[in-house]
């Protein structure tokens, strides 16, 4: 089995910010994460990335607020999503 692709979003928020929103299917988990999916989902304000949650191989499952990297505990691809636009409202809203 290849990658699949199962979400690749851009949704514009403001007029300076959006979020980009991708989530694969992968035949083997990502390095560092006990999980068969590969994401990447990234809240981007005035050009600069101010949230984003992913897998990087090697790391894990993590998010990242600012310059500040915290462990993520992934259940499944939709309480990921949700997890992320709740942190999205929190930001805006802020």
């Amino acid at each position: 089995m290849k990658a699949r692709l199962l979400l690749n979003e851009r949704q514009q928020l403001q007029d300076d910010a959006f979020v980009a929103l991708r989530v694969w299917a992968v035949p083997n988990s990502v390095r560092g994460s006990d999980h068969r999916y590969k994401y990447s989902l990234a809240l981007i304000v005035s050009g600069v990335c101010v949230l984003r949650y992913d897998n990087e191989a090697g790391k894990g499952d993590h998010k990242h607020f600012g310059d500040v990297e915290i462990p993520y505990d992934f259940m499944s691809p939709e309480k990921l999503i949700d997890d992320f636009w709740r942190d999205v409202d929190q930001w805006i809203a802020s």
